[in-house]
Order: structure tokens, then C-alpha cells, then sequence
């Protein structure tokens, strides 16, 4: 008995001795759109995720996670395969990623209903803010037409009274049109809706050229946009009728057209030149990491994983306490590179919004810089049709 008791004794300390089994990471299902010309918006979004993971060494919020990551390509079925996927053969719990609206609609219905959360870093149609909004559906960056909101006061305020309206048939490109018509108080001068994925502008630029406006709205967000951009300043336009464009003329794209861009006046949430220290440290570490400057897509990433983060941390890594995680994630308890950051009662931001325009770089190529702020803690135009 003497040397059983003294056996059982050794055992229990080599035992406890030996390392902790592994914590199993928690799969998160990135469906983005990283192909077709439109992809490095999806490739920014990756981006900052994964430099948020990396900066905690695979973990956010302390909890072991692993990121799998599925190109879209920019289609609804193939965005729908990848969820599929994700969420019955990987068993993630959360999906993130989702860049165009045409995707986000074909996926965050059918995933929402499974009980799955899904923590969008970019689409934001007015549909999932307003009467399909979810419980276990969240937007990080903006409802569609808040970007475009601004754009239209910010016309409305430097005066413009007849404005040329250029935007993709496709849902954000609707919605963006109606957050643009919602501020501004002038005439359209003009409205075309151009295929999604449109290469050449030839036919919209000689309608605008008729039309004499005073400027011209657009949101061709990707290569179209980059598309555009160069062709416009060919046509000899760009020296005489101003363009706008919500989110238009992000840091890739500049990279892409160069002198084209330059003066395009633009908005955002967000700031490359933000002097926050949050900011300031995911600006250096991007740097850093990719050997190129951050968009706001990939602040958007990074935000969206810092979030995801917060509401792991505070369930201790347990995705089978959905209340709890749910409740962690409406607190928003992370500070982002944007500043202020808060959810409304639909899972949408409240945030600043403001205009940049595009200037030449003290070190050679062109950025944005902070023009003006155009609006303080801004709700969406759909949260009172949300019933959750």
C-alpha cells in the first residue's frame, strides 16, 4: 500500500509537470474578394487582419485563433460555396471578410440563420442595416451610403448646383447613390449606371463633357476606379469639372494613377495621417510588414480583427456562449485606429466622417490628406427599420 501511495505520488508530479494540452484555435472563415481587378481590396482587408494576428503572435485577445482565408472573385455563388465550406467542413464559428454587397447578400442571410456571426470589414447594404439586420451580424467600417453622405454635404457646402452622377449598377452602387442624393441639394446634371467591372468610360465621359457640370460625383470602387481615373484626366476634363467620390482614391489606387488623381477630393472614416497612437503603431507595423502604406480597407481589416479580439478575450476563447460573445462584440471594447467607435442598435458604426484630398507626398507618389470633418458620431439613414 506504502509503495502504491509513494507510485500515485511520483505519477501525479511527473504528470503535472508536463505541459497543458494545446488550446484548439478558433477558426474565423474569411470570404474576400482577392482576384479580378477589384482584388486588392480584398488583399488590404487580408492585410490588416493578419498583421492584427501577427502582432499578438497568433492570437487576438489573447486566444489562439487560425485564419482561412477564400476568394470570392467577386461572385455570390462562389461566396456562398466558401461559407459553406467554412462553416461545415472547418466548423468556424465566425466569418469575416465580405468586400462587395452583391456577396454579402447571397452569404450573410443564409449564415446569420445558423447561428454563425458574421463581422463584416466592409459591404454594408442598406438591407442588413435596416429591415435585415441580424443579431449575429455586425458592419466594422460604414453603411454603404455614409461615405457618399458625405459627399453630398460636402457639395452641398462648397456650392455646387449641378452635379454628374457616375456609379455601377449593382447594389452599392445604388445605395451609394442614394446616401449621395439624401445631403445634396443641388441639380443632377446627369445619372449613369455603368456594368460592375467596367473597363472603359469612353461613352460616360463624353455624356458628362455635354452636360457641363459643375462636377462629378462617382463610385467605381477598384480597378474600375483606377480605370476611370486615368481616362478622365486624358480627356482633358479633369482641369476644369472637379470629381468626388466616396472612398475614391485610396493609397493603392493612387499608387496605380498617379498625377491623375491629384485634388480628387474623397471621403472616409479614416486617415493614413491620424495622430493617435493606435493609429500611429498600425500605420508603422504595416509599414513595416507589407513595404506599403495602409488604405482604409486595411484599417478596416485590422479594426474588424482588434474587435473580434475583444469579444474572444472576454468569452475565454468559448465560442458555445453566443450571448456572451454577442454582448462582448456590441461593447466594441477595443480602441481603433479611426478614434471614436461605438455600434448603434443595429450593428452598424457611429463615427466621424470626413474628406480628404488627394496632394502630392513629401517623399515622392501621392496620399490623402485630411481636409475637413464633415460629421460627428453620424447614424445611418436605416437603423429605425432594423427589429432585433
Amino acid at each position: 500500500m506504502k509503495r502504491f501511495f509513494v507510485f500515485f505520488s511520483a505519477l501525479c508530479l511527473v504528470l503535472a509537470a508536463l505541459p497543458a494540452q494545446a488550446v484548439q484555435p478558433v477558426k474565423i472563415g474569411m470570404i474576400t474578394t482577392l482576384s479580378t481587378k477589384a482584388g486588392y481590396l480584398g488583399e488590404e482587408i487580408r492585410d490588416g487582419f493578419q498583421l492584427a494576428i501577427d502582432m499578438e503572435k497568433g492570437r487576438l485577445g489573447g486566444i489562439p485563433v487560425q485564419l482561412l482565408v477564400g476568394d470570392d472573385g467577386r461572385k455570390p455563388e462562389k461566396g456562398r460555396q466558401l461559407a459553406e465550406r467554412f462553416i461545415k467542413k472547418d466548423h468556424a464559428k465566425i466569418l469575416t471578410g465580405l468586400v462587395f454587397s452583391n456577396v454579402a447578400m447571397a452569404v450573410v442571410p443564409m449564415v446569420v440563420r445558423q447561428g454563425i456571426f458574421v463581422i463584416s470589414p466592409n459591404a454594408g447594404p442598406s438591407y442588413l442595416a435596416g429591415r435585415g439586420c441580424n443579431k449575429n451580424y455586425f458592419n466594422t467600417s460604414w453603411q454603404t451610403d455614409n461615405l457618399s453622405e458625405v459627399i453630398g454635404q460636402y457639395a452641398t457646402e462648397q456650392g455646387y448646383k449641378n452635379v454628374f452622377i457616375i456609379a455601377p449598377n449593382y447594389i452599392a452602387g445604388k445605395d451609394n447613390v442614394a446616401g449621395f442624393k439624401r445631403y445634396y441639394k443641388g441639380r443632377v446634371a446627369g445619372e449613369l449606371y455603368t456594368t460592375l467591372g467596367q473597363a472603359d468610360y469612353a461613352a460616360e465621359i463624353a455624356a458628362l463633357r455635354s452636360a457641363r457640370p459643375d462636377a462629378v460625383y462617382f463610385f467605381l470602387p477598384g480597378g474600375m476606379g483606377i480605370n476611370f481615373l486615368k481616362q478622365y484626366a486624358q480627356s482633358g476634363l479633369s482641369r476644369d469639372i472637379p470629381l468626388m467620390g466616396p472612398a475614391a482614391t485610396d493609397e493603392r489606387l493612387l499608387h496605380a494613377v498617379g498625377a491623375a488623381a491629384l485634388g480628387v477630393i474623397n471621403s472616409s472614416q479614416w486617415c493614413v495621417d491620424f495622430h493617435t497612437p493606435a493609429n500611429e503603431r498600425f500605420v508603422a507595423a504595416f509599414t513595416k510588414k507589407y513595404g506599403r502604406t495602409p488604405t482604409l480597407f486595411a484599417s478596416q481589416g485590422y479594426d474588424t480583427a482588434r474587435l473580434i479580439g475583444s469579444a474572444l478575450a472576454a468569452v475565454k476563447g468559448d465560442m458555445t456562449r453566443t450571448d456572451d460573445f454577442r454582448r462582448a462584440l456590441e461593447k466594441a471594447d477595443f480602441t481603433s485606429v479611426r478614434g471614436s467607435f461605438r455600434f448603434g442598435p443595429n450593428h452598424f458604426p457611429i463615427q466621424d466622417f470626413y474628406v480628404r484630398r488627394v496632394m502630392a507626398a513629401e517623399n515622392g507618389g501621392y496620399t490623402n490628406r485630411m481636409l475637413k470633418k464633415v460629421f460627428n458620431d453620424h447614424v445611418d439613414a436605416y437603423v429605425g427599420q432594423c427589429k432585433m
